[in-house]
């Protein structure tokens, strides 16, 4: 038998996870304007559907499966949905996660917001100019800055700079 106990918390909880989910989980073309705005069917004509999922609807892709982990060469990292630089290799470390990390980006490559998906706020990052999710920041990084932007590797593709 349920009790008025067990119903008024149950409601709470309910209250509580549908004001948390309603923060931050609007894809990020449609929660600002952008630069470089596409509907969902002319993303998905340009990326495959692994970078439809986390650029548009913020997925994440599973650790230690993007070959930009194993990516050494000098060069610049950029966003697979517009091609804008967001990452130089000079700013890529070995964080151990699984994801490719950084503790910088490229100047005015990136935006920021709350994230409160998993009910405790993260900072969300995505691409300045198309709005495409990325992945998160956190203070947990190397110096300089003590930042780690840990990215989705499918978010990005790697440009190597150019031989001399």
């Amino acid at each position: 038998m349920v009790g008025r106990r067990s119903i008024l918390l149950g409601g709470l909880a309910l209250a509580g996870l549908l004001v948390f989910r309603g923060r931050g989980v609007v894809a990020p073309a449609m929660a600002e304007s952008f630069e470089i705005e596409k509907t969902a069917e002319e993303w998905r004509r340009i990326l495959t559907p692994q970078q439809f999922a986390v650029l548009r609807q913020e997925s994440t892709e599973a650790p230690f499966t993007s070959p930009l982990n194993d990516e050494h060469r000098e060069g610049r990292f950029v966003c697979a949905g517009c091609e804008l630089p967001l990452f130089s290799s000079a700013t890529k470390f070995d964080s151990r996660t699984g994801w490719p990390s950084f503790w910088e980006p490229l100047p005015k490559a990136i935006g920021t917001r709350r994230d409160y998906k998993l009910v405790l706020p993260r900072t969300e990052v995505h691409c300045r100019r198309c709005g495409g999710h990325l992945g998160h920041v956190f203070d947990d990084g190397p110096k300089p800055t003590g930042l780690r932007y840990c990215m989705n590797g499918v978010a990005m593709t790697f440009v190597p700079k150019a031989a001399a």
